[in-house]
């Protein structure tokens, strides 16, 4: 299906576009435009910052291009209806979003603990929106304008659009349509649907009658279909769960009816039919015809909740049932009603990318916010966003939920005048570009080498268990791209720091060459996230063998460049199927490669991802779920979770009492002691008040028998006669020197990093508008 190019009825200069370089935030700014009435409100939980990194100022150029008057309403108190009224009764519509982030990923940790700032507010400040904001929103939003259609988008909105387990609750809920009231909701990259439906609306038609736009959901009667010719499959003929019932006994008897003839057990009177002969493209158009038509039903609400298995089961097919190319439609039961989810969107063609970001945006913050810092904005505002969408499928992300995994590549004029504009208009740019990337720095242009191919694969992923034989891996765009941006007038240094996928990196060493040699600062971020095949499996993540290949590479091409550099792994604790022998492997593995993790994360459940649907279902919907399919087991409990995040700063003093209860209970006190064979050193009196040396271990010696809780554990001299610094004040630094080896990080200065914003499944979340995506440059690790 090859759609209407989304730019094609963009007027060439629109009569009711706003002369200033921002979208109105107020009643003031409405009057400097002259205008009396927005005909779109969006509703954001972020700060608004003029760039296409930002959801709502996406959405709002691009409806501006098509000639409406949008205006925005970021952070209103949601306490109050009043900040819902600040610019008026739209016209057409609210759009909801609760900012590019999840809300409730921004303000609780992988622990359930709030967190202490935000990043998409001003000065970091926390608390600047509520709990599942989309629907908070929502609601204030309907109790301000009665009778105004409710648009929810963002991947909040996107990830809850069916029956999906909250983590933070601990329970599944349902579809955000039922609790927001919306009227339709918008998911993934939704560009397409966003102008259609604002257009449907203009002209004077029903939000109510617009159920046919791919990407979107709503809430319908019971058993509804768009029309008679169309049928539904139940889940179960897309893959088999659970106990099967039983087939009908062949020699059972037939129903008897002594008063009538038995004509319901007769054999019905056959109809006659021509034979029509038809063509091969014939049947296939006819078959195509057939799948478009038909919709998948999805186990119920009521089922799912109380049903782990059928749960993953629910996961499975929405997921086998999520490329444009052939999925179809699904709908699930909520009490007396259905949720309907028509198809994913259509991916963007690359002019329609170019376009979406070659818009008008003034690229800063809005003026209101004055000399204020957002962190976010200071993360992304010398980045350029290349590509959307990821292939690889991994179970703890949600971008592929979002995005999709059909890479939309800009063009490279489009990505060069982009970082001319940073260059000439960006206060404060120095000559060096922080990223060039997206979800994953090096799926740049990468596609299926057949367009019919793609159209209907079914793979959760192009590069698990191994790469696609049709997927295109050349890197030479990528090379040519980063060439050209480097000569550049103006531009003095090109950074890749977006999640980079190794597996695919070595494919062509040409790329890795050009990367290490001219586009690594130092340090390069790398994500092999576990060094278990047991682990990594749940993941859908290459094996620990791929990262040695591309380490080996990018430490010749260092050599080469004469460059002192190092990659920095990033690892997850606590993902389901990880058992503590898995974490205990993986620290002794980091001990002996030497490396000393600062920052590490526990596995959150995000809404609809695969790796949540394991965490609750102990299930593994990687394959066909039944109850006798492979239980995944799953650190739940919050000391298990944590000491799992221990391992991986086994160095770190304070982890040392729950490592040494975690080592002994599995029968492993032998990894207690002060050896290089040893992980943790024993107890020692004082240790609570160590903290982690500079440029040495902190692995206090101790003599045998020290490791005596409370006990009088005497400390043995170092090498050259000088005192234990254990034996001064209990408060003294374990700076004990041992053989252990300095670690690479000790060795190198940095400066100081901005603040990352929270992360979103595991990576730093993308940007999101009002149901279409485009995330922060700086992406997460793949």
């Amino acid at each position: 299906m090859t759609p209407t190019n989304l730019f094609a009825a963009v007027p060439k200069r629109s009569a009711r576009a706003p002369t200033a370089p921002f979208l109105p935030m107020s009643r003031a700014e409405m009057d400097q435009l002259g205008w009396d009435q927005c005909d779109v409100i969006l509703v954001t939980g972020d700060a608004y910052i003029d760039h296409p990194s930002f959801g709502m100022a996406l959405v709002g150029r691009l409806l501006e291009a098509h000639g409406y008057r949008v205006g925005i309403i970021s952070q209103p108190d949601w306490l109050s209806v009043d900040p819902f009224r600040a610019l008026g009764k739209p016209r057409l519509y609210f759009g909801i979003t609760a900012g590019n982030m999840d809300s409730m990923v921004n303000r609780y940790t992988a622990d359930r603990k709030p967190r202490s700032d935000d990043a998409y507010t001003p000065n970091g400040e926390a608390n600047k929106r509520p709990d599942r904001a989309v629907t908070v929103y929502a609601q204030r939003a309907r109790e301000a304008y009665p009778g105004t259609p409710i648009i929810i988008g963002s991947i909040e909105a996107s990830l809850r659009r069916i029956a999906h387990y909250d983590y933070w609750s601990d329970k599944v809920r349902k579809s955000v349509l039922t609790e927001s009231k919306a009227d339709l909701l918008i998911f993934g990259n939704a560009e397409r649907a966003l102008v259609d439906m604002t257009a449907r609306l203009a002209a004077g038609e029903n939000i109510k009658d617009i159920k046919d736009l791919r990407g979107t959901a709503f809430m319908v009667p019971l058993g509804w279909m768009p029309g008679e010719d169309w049928g539904v499959h139940n889940s179960t003929r897309v893959d088999v769960p659970g106990r099967i019932d039983p087939h009908p006994d062949p020699y059972a008897m037939a129903k008897e009816d002594k008063k009538e003839c038995a004509s319901e057990n007769a054999v019905p009177e056959q109809t006659v039919k021509p034979i029509r002969i038809m063509t091969r493209e014939e049947r296939q158009a006819m078959a195509k015809e057939k799948h478009n038509r038909t919709v998948v039903r999805l186990p119920s609400y009521d089922v799912v909740k109380d049903d782990p298995v059928m749960y993953a089961h629910a996961s499975r097919v929405f997921h086998l049932e999520s490329n444009p190319g052939n999925a179809r439609a699904l709908v699930q039961q909520h009490g007396d009603r259905d949720v309907w989810m028509n198809p994913p969107p259509l991916p963007l063609a690359m002019d329609e990318m170019d376009n979406v970001y070659d818009m008008a945006y003034a690229r800063g913050p809005h003026p209101s916010y004055g000399d204020a810092n957002i962190p976010a904005w200071e993360m992304i505002r010398f980045s350029v966003n290349i590509m959307r969408g990821c292939f690889g499928g991994c179970t703890f992300c949600s971008i592929t939920e979002h995005e999709g995994r059909i890479i939309q590549s800009r063009s490279e004029p489009s990505i060069l005048r982009e970082i001319e504009h940073i260059r000439d208009k960006t206060k404060g740019f120095t000559g060096i570009i922080s990223d060039l990337g997206g979800p994953t720095a090096n799926m740049y242009r990468l596609t299926c080498k057949s367009k019919e191919i793609e159209e209907t694969c079914r793979r959760l992923s192009c590069v698990y268990p191994s790469i696609c034989v049709n997927l295109n891996t050349n890197h030479n765009p990528l090379i040519k791209l980063y060439r050209k941006a480097r000569e550049i007038k103006g531009v003095k240094k090109i950074l890749i720091q977006s999640g980079l996928r190794y597996d695919l990196a070595v494919r062509s060493p040409e790329y890795v060459k050009e990367l290490v040699t001219h586009h690594v600062g130092g340090l390069l971020k790398i994500a092999p996230e576990h060094t278990e095949t047991n682990v990594l499996s749940k993941m859908m993540k290459p094996g620990i063998g791929a990262y040695d290949e591309f380490k080996a590479m990018f430490e010749k091409y260092s050599i080469e460049a004469g460059k002192k550099q190092y990659l920095i792994p990033y690892f997850i604790a606590a993902h389901p199927g990880t058992t503590d022998e898995d974490m205990l492997n993986l620290a002794l593995w980091l001990k002996k490669n030497n490396f000393r993790l600062d920052q590490v994360q526990t596995f959150m459940p995000t809404p609809m991802a695969m790796a949540s649907a394991m965490y609750h279902s102990r299930r593994n919907p990687l394959h066909k779920v039944t109850d006798d399919s492979e239980v995944v087991e799953t650190p739940r409990t919050q000391k298990q979770r944590t000491a799992h995040k221990a391992f991986l700063r086994y160095y770190d003093p304070k982890n040392w009492p729950i490592l040494r209860d975690t080592l002994r209970r599995m029968g492993r006190g032998d990894l207690i002691g002060t050896g290089e064979r040893h992980l943790i050193p024993p107890y020692v009196v004082g240790e609570e008040n160590f903290k982690v040396s500079q440029g040495k271990r902190a692995m206090p010696m101790l003599a045998p028998g020290a490791d005596k809780r409370g006990g009088k554990g005497v400390p043995v001299p170092v090498r050259g006669g000088k005192p234990n610094a254990l034996t001064g004040s209990l408060t003294a630094r374990a700076t004990v020197e041992t053989k252990a080896r300095p670690s690479i990080l000790d060795t190198i200065k940095v400066k100081k990093a901005a603040p990352a914003p929270a992360k979103q499944g595991g990576r730093p979340a993308a940007g999101v508008k009002a149901g279409a995506k485009a995330g922060p440059a700086p992406r997460g690790r793949k």
